[in-house]
């Protein structure tokens, strides 16, 4: 807990840490953007911030230095939005490769300009295990994207769509000698790109990039991703989140169930700080989102020891959950996780409760100890020896009452019939507590 309101009060100052790398400078001026990783939403994060930094520097121009092998086609889409809505003039530069989501963004920008033997295009849309997705619905859509991308700056469209669907047939005799059958993904070297008209030019680096823009002299800012925001590209893949939630979640019912570890609870704090502090740095996380949580953990602590009737922990959960789920880029994405780390987390702490019975929370609620004759305990005293024993009732018998057998009282029951003052009894039987008489006939 503490762990996490002190990653709570570090967020704001370490975004603001995230955000400095501002230009020097002010003025006309071009700004270098590099885009040479998987393209997901922590990227997106980063451009947005670069965009913004080129804006307030008054940049004249932006050049994109793309090398991707491709990414998330949601994140591609919102940085293809970002780059057509800049004010500020955009170069890609293609250095290596555009593939797939890559070709998007590229095609976005007003020129694209491509280093030799760079690679254009292979946009299908294909899933995690890198097999091509067949849904139509998906397909049309990103057809559909890099279609409008293409056509934004008067690139063939049928190109386009090439890249992206298998079955698309286009003629590229006349300009690079071949066609595009079915069955075939098309890509584009930068040689035949220029020909089709898919790149203004073919440079070999950003200074000549420069120069054909015919912007010398200007100042050169180059924008990098700050140590935080690399950390945060890393951190809000979909598969080192669920990790994350698996261990914070796991780490705090270790510690809640079977206190006196330390670790598990540290560990697990630490866990869901690199949750929310990616999260934040990223620009998906507010403040809320932590707050949210943090209540929603309380609450849930709360419940174990101030019993609510399920009240307390219910709206404990809810609040937790919408903390997770709140501080994600994608909710649907980020609920997916949180129910996989969920039933992870509980297998894992089943497996360790198994093996630390002793150590449970609830072993305080719990009488261990066998009060059993073996460990010294009696728990009343035998009687069985006073069968057959004659006594005088000295209350009414009604049919309770106490008699005495020599010297001693004991509480009796008769089988049923009332027997007065003074009456002489035997004891018929005796089992634990019970001594069960009946009167003795007189002679």
């Amino acid at each position: 807990m503490f762990v996490l309101m002190l990653a709570a009060g570090l967020l704001p100052s370490l975004g603001s840490v995230a955000a400095e790398s501002k230009p020097a400078k002010s003025g006309p001026a071009v700004v270098v953007i590099p885009v040479k990783q998987s393209i997901e939403s922590g990227l997106q994060s980063f451009l947005e911030r670069a965009f913004a930094e080129a804006k307030e520097a008054r940049a004249e121009h932006i050049i994109l230095v793309v090398n991707t092998l491709g990414g998330e086609v949601e994140s591609a889409d919102k940085i293809g939005d970002l780059i057509r809505s800049s004010a500020i003039p955009t170069t890609a530069f293609i250095e290596g490769r555009a593939m797939s989501a890559g070709t998007y963004i590229a095609l976005n920008a007003n020129q694209i300009v491509m280093q030799p033997a760079s690679v254009i295009g292979a946009a299908a849309v294909v899933d995690g295990s890198g097999k091509m997705i067949e849904n139509a619905k998906v397909k049309s859509f990103w057809v559909e994207r890099m279609v409008a991308a293409a056509e934004l700056n008067g690139r063939n469209k049928d190109i386009a769509a090439a890249m992206v669907d298998p079955d698309a047939v286009v003629d590229l005799t006349e300009q690079i000698g071949k066609n595009k059958t079915a069955g075939q993904i098309l890509s584009l070297t930068a040689e035949d790109a220029l020909k089709v008209g898919y790149s203004e030019q073919t440079l070999a680096s950003v200074d000549e990039v420069v120069k054909w823009l015919q912007l010398d002299g200007r100042d050169i800012i180059q924008i990098d991703p700050t140590p935080a925001e690399v950390a945060a590209r890393w951190i809000v893949n979909s598969y080192v989140k669920t990790i994350l939630l698996i261990v914070g979640i796991a780490g705090i019912l270790i510690e809640l169930l079977l206190p006196g570890f330390g670790v598990p609870g540290i560990v697990g704090g630490l866990a869901f700080a690199l949750y929310f502090f990616g999260h934040y740095v990223a620009g998906f996380a507010g403040l809320e989102s932590i707050v949210l949580f943090v209540l929603g953990l309380a609450l849930i602590i709360i419940e174990l020891f101030v019993p609510s009737f399920g009240i307390l922990g219910i709206i404990g959960g809810v609040s937790l959950i919408a903390g997770v789920i709140f501080a994600a880029n994608n909710p649907l994405s980020a609920f997916i996780s949180l129910v996989v780390a969920i039933v992870i987390a509980i297998i894992i702490v089943v497996l360790i409760a198994r093996t630390n019975k002793g150590r449970g929370v609830w072993n305080k609620f719990i009488l261990k100890e066998k009060l059993t004759t073996e460990e010294g305990y009696v728990s009343a005293e035998e009687k069985t020896s006073l069968v057959g024993m004659k006594g005088k009732a000295i209350t009414k018998l009604r049919p309770a009452g106490t008699i005495v057998i020599g010297d001693d009282r004991y509480d009796v029951v008769t089988s049923g019939e009332f027997i007065d003052i003074g009456k002489e009894v035997v004891v018929t039987k005796a089992e634990g507590t019970w001594i069960i008489v009946k009167e003795v006939p007189a002679d």
